[in-house]
């Protein structure tokens, strides 16, 4: 397969990395890696549920993403929401891809009555963060799970599953896996995948730019993704406990 500007094969993924104990305040916290794109996600526990939960003999906790990108984060500065009105489409958007993508593999009957607050800054952005910060948050969850355990707050890891996602695209007529921003810029069709690492799809969103695509590279696009989301669960395990394997 012919190379890529960055001298990858059409289905290779950036260098990824995820440090996990990134800081030390929130229950878990990993810093990820995308190429160029680095998101800092942390778990938060807190006792209490939302107020449209918190009702008699309620059982089920809550988990939730917030989402933001820091002003260094992109070239020119990015200003901050809260000085803009408050929160753009595109970061609510975000923030709820992220809740979803988490309760998809929590079991919130087993989490009990409490919330797990998964907070994702971009601290540098080069395409694909909505992504990366699913890939952390899920190992930040994990992580903030295993400390509920051992402190005896809950009886089991309340998680069914693992999640990953990543972006994947059409460009100059090529199927692309994990889109850096001057290829998401100049893509024909722009696709953001989030699977289980058992193989099942969360979320597909998928996107002519003034462009259509056919079954057959939508097939394309997410057998591209499949491999890469498989790459991106082994690469979870190695930095979780094996008892957080899925």
């Amino acid at each position: 397969m012919s190379e890529r500007f960055d001298g990858r094969a059409p289905d290779e993924l950036r260098p990824v990395t995820l440090t996990p104990n990134f800081t030390e305040m929130p229950a878990a916290s990993v810093l990820v890696r995308f190429g160029r794109t680095t998101v800092m996600c942390t778990a938060s526990v807190d006792r209490n549920v939302p107020r449209w939960m918190d009702k008699p003999g309620n059982t089920r906790g809550w988990v939730t993403g917030e989402y933001s990108m820091l002003p260094g984060a992109t070239d020119p500065r990015f200003r901050r929401e809260v000085h803009r009105g408050g929160l753009s489409g595109r970061t609510q958007e975000i923030q709820r891809l992220i809740g979803r993508s988490l309760r998809a593999v929590t079991d919130l009957e087993k989490l009990g009555p409490r919330t797990i607050y998964l907070d994702c800054d971009v601290l540098q952005a080069d395409g694909g963060t909505r992504t990366a910060s699913i890939t952390g948050a899920y190992v930040a969850l994990a992580l903030a799970c295993e400390t509920l355990l051992e402190d005896g707050l809950i009886d089991e890891v309340p998680l069914t599953d693992s999640v990953a996602a990543i972006s994947c695209g059409v460009v100059e007529g090529r199927a692309l896996l994990d889109l850096p921003y001057v290829e998401d810029s100049a893509a024909d069709v722009d696709m953001n995948v989030v699977m289980t690492g058992s193989g099942r799809l969360i979320e597909v969103q998928g996107t002519g730019e003034e462009a259509t695509f056919s079954r057959a590279e939508l097939n394309a696009l997410l057998d591209l993704a499949e491999k890469g989301i498989g790459e991106l669960t082994a690469m979870q395990n190695a930095v979780l406990p094996e008892r957080l394997h899925f």
